[in-house]
């Protein structure tokens, strides 16, 4: 049994961990039992160390005769240079129909830079554009700008999914947002949220921008090929004006999908390219893959040498667990074609073998290519983690008058 019970101060000091306004923290409880711990940027316990912000928290573990061990965990996260200039290479890779405006026509150069924004003298409009990731900064009128990239995650965002949390049309009437095809932009007031205090007497405002991944479900599982994205961008006012502003990017990471070896005589691999020249061995898994990323799968006849047999691939799908039979599951072939209930966009794709390949009995072989995906919860949506595991049902068919074993998606029938 563990317990959450101290966090360590600046000073190295173990505190008493509970619901303090004062130096930013607060606890919550997930339905599961799970605490949930918060912090601010500028709180009590926060510390900087190379380029990222740190907190350091003792967990005590219950053992038996009610003695106790104690684990120190260090939880960092990276700091990101919000205002910095963007590179030449950044700027060069936005396209001129895809620039969102950080300044009017008029701005000077230097004022263009100073915000963290491209500068094209020679262009008739949209001449200061944002070309970073992220940018972001907190005007002198206490307003709160955010430019987000759709190449900040990979794969890329889904711009229409982004939003600030806690702010909307309703709540906050001053809230701008322009889109482009590669960038999404907020404008609005800091007064739209509640400022905390801080530990230097500073006001904190913070705000949170997340973007959500689109989840198609089919019977009792759930998958998603897109990135989800938590940003945290805080804003700090002393007397003396605005200072330093700080922002943080969290991503989810991306599934581990792996093949698994077929029963008796058939194997599953997976090869490194469109080839099919090599594939990966079993020192290589689990594989990394980013989410849309292809898996090129390949399912052959072993230990035969007979020209007449046909492989067929009756049904293929997908387990967060090595077990074809446990559940969720997600299905690439039904039938032997391409599962028609998935994404249009990201249709498992059937590669034809032929003896032009080198290969000596094409028959033999079935190949596809799948999107990278992962599964995730069907009441929360979240990401489940873990590998995905591919299974296939296959027949191994010889021609005959009555059975041609030949297949063909585009009539659904075989």
């Amino acid at each position: 049994m563990y317990e959450l019970t101290v966090i360590l101060d600046k000073n190295g000091k173990p505190q008493y961990l509970h619901n303090d306004s004062t130096c930013g923290t607060w606890i919550g409880q997930k339905p599961d039992g799970s605490l949930v711990v918060g912090s601010t940027l500028n709180g009590c316990y926060i510390r900087e160390e190379n380029g990222s912000y740190v907190v350091t928290i003792t967990l005590e573990e219950i053992l038996r005769d009610e003695e106790s061990q104690y684990h120190k965990k260090d939880l960092a996260c990276p700091i990101l240079p919000a205002m910095d200039a963007p590179s030449q290479s950044d700027c060069a890779s936005v396209l001129p129909a895809d620039r969102l405006q950080c300044g009017n026509d008029s701005v000077s150069r230097e004022l263009c830079e100073g915000l963290g924004c491209c500068f094209s003298q020679n262009a008739l409009a949209r001449r200061c554009y944002y070309g970073k990731k992220l940018t972001a900064y907190c005007t002198a009128d206490n307003n709160m700008v955010v430019a987000i990239s759709k190449d900040i995650t990979m794969p890329s965002l889904i711009l229409d999914s982004v939003k600030v949390l806690g702010v909307d049309s309703n709540s906050c009437t001053s809230l701008m947002v322009a889109t482009t095809a590669s960038f999404i932009g907020f404008q609005f007031p800091l007064s739209c949220g509640r400022a905390n205090e801080a530990v230097d007497a500073s006001m904190v405002y913070e705000y949170t921008f997340v973007a959500t991944n689109r989840v198609i479900t089919w019977q009792s599982a759930s998958v998603t090929r897109d990135s989800a994205m938590r940003v945290t961008v805080s804003c700090s006012f002393l007397r003396t004006g605005i200072v330093p502003l700080q922002v943080e990017v969290f991503t989810l990471p991306p599934p581990l999908p792996v093949s698994t070896m077929g029963p008796l005589t058939l194997e599953m691999r997976i090869a490194e390219g469109v080839q099919y020249s090599s594939y990966y061995a079993d020192e290589d898994y689990p594989i990394l893959r980013v989410l849309r990323d292809p898996v090129h799968v390949e399912v052959r006849i072993l230990q035969r040498t007979d020209p007449s047999l046909v492989l067929i691939l009756n049904d293929c799908w997908a387990t967060n667990s090595p077990e074809p039979t446990n559940f969720p599951q997600w299905p690439i072939l039904s039938n032997s074609c391409p599962f028609a209930g998935d994404n249009v966009n990201y249709l498992t794709e059937l590669v034809p073998v032929t003896f032009s390949q080198g290969i000596t009995f094409p028959t033999y072989y079935s190949r596809f290519i799948v999107s990278t995906f992962t599964f995730v919860d069907s009441n929360t949506q979240t990401a489940l983690g873990g590998s995905v595991f591919f299974h296939c049902s296959a027949s191994v068919c010889v021609p005959s008058a009555s059975e041609t074993c030949s297949v063909n998606c585009q009539r659904k029938s075989r």
